[in-house]
């Protein structure tokens, strides 16, 4: 086989689904609730208890209601897309298995090498996150760490290294280690507690909403001293920019493809359940938010608790911080379970060592890569300021989300009598309105992410060509 036709050699859609059929390598236990509450879990976060309000108080006033809209109708083209390809290819790997199968090797393993960076970073940004809410309760109660084991070098004086984020994600870790159904069933716990909160914040909230707080819906424009503009229809798009790294997380689910107990029906019906009431979460608690505070008092670290304090509602305020706490859990579950997952799959498909491909004799989880995941992420989350992590996250899953809807549409042109248990609607469209966002979100990061994204692919490129061409399982193959 020649040089270039190695870089395009992919696995037909047919060899996939034959063996989504015979593979055995893990215990298949999870059903549709239990996936949809990945989905939730990896979605609803920080979105509903910090960026609502902060997005209300710095870009778009009451219209943050119509960001997380904008936003979530350029997610639900990718989720649609996903959706295909996950009753199509109930496979491990979600992007990096579909772009396998449609692109070629090389495109594959740069986006599966991508999004295991960008899971693990996601990971460590949102264990720091977690961190602050727990230290905070600590201190409520009398209870302090020692001043080192309180966060990274720069985080504060005398700080060297966060203990309690790094301790968080050995222990989501462990979670994974054992029995997947116990991990899930932690998780739909956790997602349920998250909702409950959710649901209290809306059945509470809405007898207080005062309309008046509602007026003007899109503030007019305003240039602060330093230059940058504010409100009007421009500050709502900048805000949904700012939150649609909020309304993703449903492709996690798509990576434990093979833990299904019915993958190709149930796949693509949780990735559609989890967008959609995610979404409406999202929506319900941006106009009562704007509706029970003025949007100019909600530039604060946890808008939605301290809204509740403005009206007196303590108890409200300190359940949806302790819900806070509880929730970021199912976060940190849902992109080390995808992280975990792709790893697996380059390993079984030998592009990175097979030593990883190996599950655990009984619990039946991919114990190798789930350990060293956990102590990187551990490392950076302990040793790293939450800023300088959160810069570097997000480019891989929007490259993912190009691949995805890219791959629908050359599918469709390649093979359109393959059986498909569902099919993306409107397509090209569809999937043209996700790249379309997706290429202008990429257009909004900052230059040091794209400058670390470099230097990950190049990496990615050496082992690529170093390891990974000679040793796929690809290359024993005939012709």
């Amino acid at each position: 086989m020649g040089f270039l036709n190695k870089l395009v050699r992919h696995k037909p859609v047919e060899l996939l689904q034959a063996e989504a059929g015979k593979r055995g390598d893990f215990r298949r236990v999870l059903g549709l609730w239990q996936l949809t509450a990945i989905g939730i879990g990896g979605i609803i976060g920080v979105g509903v208890f910090v960026l609502a309000g902060q997005q209300a108080a710095l870009n778009a006033g009451p219209a943050v209601a119509l960001s997380f809209l904008i936003a979530g109708i350029a997610s639900a083209a990718a989720a649609l897309c996903y959706a295909e390809f996950a009753g199509l290819i109930p496979v491990t790997g979600s992007a990096y298995t579909y772009g396998y199968a449609v692109l070629g090797e090389l495109a594959a393993w740069l986006i599966g090498w991508d999004l295991l960076l960008e899971y693990a970073l996601i990971v460590a940004v949102v264990a720091i996150g977690w961190s602050g809410y727990v230290q905070s309760a600590l201190a409520s109660m009398g209870l302090e760490l020692p001043v080192w084991a309180r966060g990274a070098i720069g985080t504060g004086e005398g700080h060297v290294f966060n203990v309690v984020a790094a301790l968080v994600t050995l222990g989501v870790s462990a979670l994974l280690i054992f029995r997947t159904e116990w991990g899930a069933r932690f998780n739909t716990l956790v997602v349920a507690i998250k909702v409950a909160a959710v649901a209290l914040v809306i059945g509470v909230g809405v007898f207080y909403v005062n309309p008046a707080n509602w007026v003007p819906f899109i503030p007019a424009r305003v240039i602060g001293p330093d230059g940058v503009g504010h409100f009007g229809f421009q500050g709502v798009a900048s805000a949904a920019a700012v939150v649609f790294f909020a309304v993703f997380g449903y492709d996690t689910l798509t990576t434990a493809a093979e833990e299904s107990k019915n993958p190709q029906r149930d796949l693509p019906r949780a990735v559609l359940l989890s967008l959609g009431i995610s979404m409406a979460m999202y929506l319900a608690v941006s106009l009562v938010l704007t509706g029970i505070a003025h949007y100019t008092t909600l530039k604060t670290d946890a808008p939605v608790a301290d809204a509740f304090k403005g009206l007196g509602l303590h108890w409200v305020a300190l359940t949806v911080s302790v819900s806070a706490v509880f929730g970021l859990i199912s976060v940190l579950f849902a992109f080390m379970l995808g992280a975990t997952r792709i790893w697996f799959a380059l390993s079984r498909d030998g592009l990175l060592p097979g030593w990883f491909a190996k599950v655990h004799p009984r619990y039946g989880t991919p114990h190798r890569p789930t350990i060293a995941l956990g102590a990187f992420t551990a490392l950076v989350a302990g040793l790293l300021p939450i800023e300088e992590v959160a810069k570097l996250v997000n480019i891989g899953v929007l490259s993912a989300f190009i691949v995805i809807c890219t791959s629908v549409i050359i599918l469709r042109k390649r093979k359109p009598d393959l059986h498909r248990n569902f099919r993306t609607p409107l397509v090209p469209l569809i999937p043209l309105v996700g790249i379309a966002f997706s290429l202008w979100l990429l257009s909004e990061l900052p230059a040091i992410t794209w400058e670390v994204f470099l230097i990950w692919v190049s990496l990615g490129l050496l082992i690529y060509f170093s390891y990974g061409m000679h040793h796929s399982k690809l290359e024993k193959l005939p012709g």
